[in-house]
């Protein structure tokens, strides 16, 4: 095959929304720039208009330990029925997002096999007296090891299933940033905002978002794609800590709606 001709720019990245063009004789650091598409949607009675050209959607721990009736969290006794709520939604919204090119982040935790970057204090929350069904240990149901990458417990269930281009990240703690690539990937997309989804609410997905915010993403939460197996109050509060706080809150519904209405 004949080698490309020394002037001719070809591309360098892992993504086209960050790349440079290079040649033997030329390096263009200059980004393409993507169009503004602006979309509007309301929060508490306020107008919101972000731009779903730099925007993606992280969908948080929607998978078989939280959200299947034999995994992790029903095992333990858990009625895991509140966090199975957002697959509808999401089910209508993530392929809306795919045709307006939104990325779309899954965020599972998916641990090391040897737990080795698990400090006690993150084991002792999911193993409290050192004989339960911990962090890596297997279901007596169907062997799935808890929280383990590669295992059935952190697979995404299988209504939600990825479709090709979306992008899978592991975590190990309640923040997806901590310990992980994630950070790195979504500055790689050139993505200033992100949608938060998943569960449970006012944990993993709050965590995750607060965290975003410190970085300096704009946050919004997706409410009615976004649930706890938690009593009614947390999520009430955490409603409330992320509008007072961290970001905003809307709904899958006045996206749709707000597209179709542009459209």
């Amino acid at each position: 095959m004949a080698e490309s001709s020394s002037d001719t720019l070809l591309p360098l990245g892992a993504s086209p929304r960050n790349a440079w063009k290079v040649s033997a004789d030329a390096v263009d650091m200059t980004r393409a720039s993507r169009p503004v598409n602006p979309l509007t949607v309301n929060d508490n009675g306020r107008s919101l208009t972000f731009d779903l050209a730099r925007t993606g959607i992280v969908v948080i721990d929607m998978q078989n330990d939280f959200c299947h009736v034999d995994g992790w969290l029903s095992h333990i006794g858990v009625d895991v029925s509140p966090a199975r709520a957002p697959i509808a939604p999401l089910t209508r919204l993530l392929p809306i997002l795919r045709t307006q090119d939104v990325p779309v982040i899954w965020l599972n935790w998916g641990n090391r096999a040897d737990r080795m970057n698990l400090p006690p204090s993150v084991l002792h929350v999911y193993d409290p007296d050192g004989r339960s069904t911990g962090i890596g240990k297997p279901l007596p149901k169907n062997g799935a090891h808890v929280l383990e990458e590669g295992s059935w417990a952190a697979e995404i269930v299988d209504e939600l299933a990825p479709e090709e281009g979306d992008i899978a990240v592991s975590k190990y703690r309640m923040s997806g940033f901590q310990d992980t690539e994630l950070d790195s990937i979504l500055r790689n997309l050139n993505l200033t905002t992100l949608l938060f989804a998943g569960v449970n609410a006012d944990q993993c997905v709050l965590c995750t978002l607060q965290d975003a915010s410190f970085l300096g993403y704009d946050a919004i939460l997706l409410e009615d794609c976004s649930a706890t197996t938690s009593p009614g109050f947390c999520m009430d509060a955490t409603l409330y800590n992320v509008r007072q706080c961290f970001g905003f809150v809307s709904t899958s519904t006045q996206m749709i709606e707000a597209l179709e209405t542009r459209s």
